[in-house]
């Protein structure tokens, strides 16, 4: 009896702690099958989606937040509005950031090419913030710039609050899929590529300093094909990482926000970029500046281009072993009339499917410069036509 009693309590024990101590699926149990919060994975060329998990969840990102600086950063370069050589004055606000950092001397002038360096190496908060001040004049006008190029390319569930990515007393968070819209934007730059691989640096300061800058991008060493990143760790983001990595002709550019260490970030980054290009190929069918024959009209022409050129490449990017035929269409525009300088477009190049889809588009230019036609030049052409028809 008393062992049946023994029993029955150990069996009513069982039943209430399986009541009151249920596994919940909780971000940690989420973790044992994902190694990260969120993740996205997209073809640079097409944005063609390969991986997604959670891509819209909002996280803090960290100094990832940085890639939207250095964006913003290459483009008023572009606009001519900043220099690589110009000199920054760099403010006590700048200098005293703390975290990651190239440790710039307050008042002290340092060259626009040198932070940007120190941003995309050393991840330097200092040097973002540099930046950020130059650009609009305060850190508040920056982050308001950053926010509104954030909507402009798209990134729907994003909000900044300073240049670093540090913890601020305001919400701060993006996504693993708008980081990468973010990311897909600033390689469009071939300059950023000037500094993504560097490792390891000594950089002298003005006055004589020398402060070591390593790269906190550790998958350019253990990968090969990886060539560009941005990482970022707060306790709230966790370890996150956007990186591009480049096989052949085919570019990935890809997200994780939040694993638990810097090496599974890695390795999580590493094994998406694998698998994809393990499974996937691109072709390029049409390249920039490649000639193609000439065969159509231009009004009022004394002379017609025997070919016209590119301006862009055209790629299809595809599942391995299933390329399919294409079809090549010339889009000439409305109004062709001479005179053309060389350089011009005169219509464009599309490439469509066999079912009709287009793969790609790119403007096709004129190859040397196309004369207007002469009064004596139309007569001599009348004669000419006249006496072929006598």
């Amino acid at each position: 009896m008393k062992k049946v009693k023994k029993y029955l309590f150990i069996c009513v024990l069982s039943v209430l702690c399986g009541m009151f101590f249920v596994p919940q699926k909780t971000e940690a149990y989420a973790m044992e099958t994902k190694p990260y919060r969120s993740a996205y994975l997209i073809d640079y060329d097409t944005g063609t989606v390969l991986e997604s998990y959670r891509e819209n969840d909002k996280h803090p990102i960290a100094s990832m937040v940085k890639i939207m600086t250095l964006l913003l950063t290459f483009q008023e370069i572009e606009k001519g509005n900043l220099s690589y050589d110009e000199t920054v004055r760099i403010s006590e606000y700048a200098a005293g950031m703390g975290g990651s950092q190239l440790f710039l001397s307050v008042n002290g002038n340092y060259p626009v090419n040198d932070l940007i360096q120190g941003v995309i190496v050393c991840s330097a908060n200092d040097c973002a913030v540099a930046l950020g001040e130059r650009i609009a004049g305060s850190n508040e006008a920056f982050v308001r710039k950053m926010n509104e190029r954030a909507k402009e390319i798209g990134m729907e569930n994003t909000l900044f609050c300073n240049a670093t990515g540090l913890p601020c007393d305001r919400e701060q968070y993006s996504t693993a899929k708008d980081v990468t819209v973010m990311m897909q934007k600033l390689l469009h730059f071939p300059q950023y590529y000037e500094y993504t691989k560097i490792w390891m640096k000594d950089y002298t300061h003005p006055d004589g300093r020398v402060t070591q800058m390593v790269n906190t991008n550790k998958l350019i060493r253990q990968s090969p094909d990886c060539d560009a990143g941005k990482t970022g760790f707060t306790q709230e983001a966790m370890f996150c990482l956007s990186a591009s990595a480049k096989q052949g002709e085919t570019r990935l550019v890809g997200t994780v926000l939040g694993s638990p260490d810097g090496k599974t970030r890695f390795n999580a980054m590493k094994e998406l970029f694998q698998t994809a290009f393990a499974r996937y190929e691109t072709t390029v069918l049409i390249r920039k500046g490649e000639e193609i024959p000439f065969s159509g009209t231009v009004k009022n022409a004394k002379n017609l281009p025997q070919s016209v050129f590119s301006d862009a490449d055209i790629k299809f990017f595809c599942e391995k072993g299933k390329k399919g035929d294409f079809v090549t269409k010339f889009v000439r525009n409305d109004e062709i009339s001479a005179p053309i300088s060389k350089g011009t477009s005169l219509g464009k190049i599309v490439v469509e499917d066999e079912n009709g889809n287009k793969i790609g588009e790119a403007d096709l230019l004129c190859s040397e410069d196309i004369e207007k036609m002469s009064f004596w030049d139309s007569l001599k052409k009348v004669i000419e036509h006249w006496k072929i028809f006598r």
